[in-house]
């Protein structure tokens, strides 16, 4: 999951904010390996964020960083001071690019902030260049088919992207995006490529247990 400081100040800081989230995590998915994220709109001022990150960061709270709302609203050398602080305190660096923005895009978000994971990132599948680059750099690609369908960056489930990504070599995960606007289920966006032919059962079981590796990598 992944929030916002605005989120955090209303509620009242970290301290209120860490308490309220614990309890919801114990309460209702205590069995989840719950990683949250940071995320900050790629319209923000940049400078004024850097100077506060550390209390929201410096806790532990935060396994991730991520910049969305937008591409191309800020060069990605703008988000530097953010993703330094990230690494100081070992967060995964990650980003919404890709979606809307070319597969140049990709590459150079993960060439200059060091990314190890891209939010969406459909786009790559344009670019042969670009996805051996993600392939041989090990860049993981977290994509949600519902929502690109949805809101038009992919034509349907049979000829999504992903499909492409994934037999060139590049690392991908599934997922639902915003669960309350697309009201879908992991089980379901697996079923949806499944039922579409667009990756078989042994590929999306290889995919599930990509996902399933990026914990227990992080956790050694």
């Amino acid at each position: 999951m992944n929030f916002g400081t605005s989120e955090i100040d209303l509620i009242g800081g970290m301290d209120a904010f860490k308490s309220i989230i614990g309890d919801f995590h114990l309460k209702y998915c205590s069995n989840t390996v719950f990683e949250p994220e940071i995320t900050y709109i790629s319209a923000c001022n940049v400078e004024q964020e850097a100077e506060k990150i550390d209390r929201y960061i410096s806790t532990g709270f935060f396994k991730s960083i991520d910049v969305c709302g937008g591409e191309n609203v800020q060069p990605f050398e703008a988000f530097l001071p953010l993703y330094r602080k990230a690494e100081q305190y070992h967060l995964s660096k990650k980003m919404h690019v890709g979606e809307t923005g070319p597969a140049e895009n990709v590459m150079r978000a993960v060439e200059v902030l060091g990314l190890s994971e891209v939010h969406h990132g459909i786009n790559a599948a344009a670019s042969a260049k670009v996805m051996r680059f993600l392939a041989d750099n090990r860049i993981q690609m977290n994509v949600c088919p519902s929502s690109n369908v949805m809101l038009g960056y992919a034509i349907g489930y049979r000829d999504h992207p992903i499909k492409i990504l994934y037999e060139n070599g590049v690392k991908v995960t599934i997922n639902t995006d915003d669960l309350l606007i697309f009201d879908s289920s992991i089980e379901n966006e697996y079923l949806l490529l499944y039922r579409a032919g667009t990756l078989s059962a042994g590929q999306l079981d290889e995919i599930r247990k990509n996902g399933l590796d990026v914990h227990s990598e992080d956790e050694l």
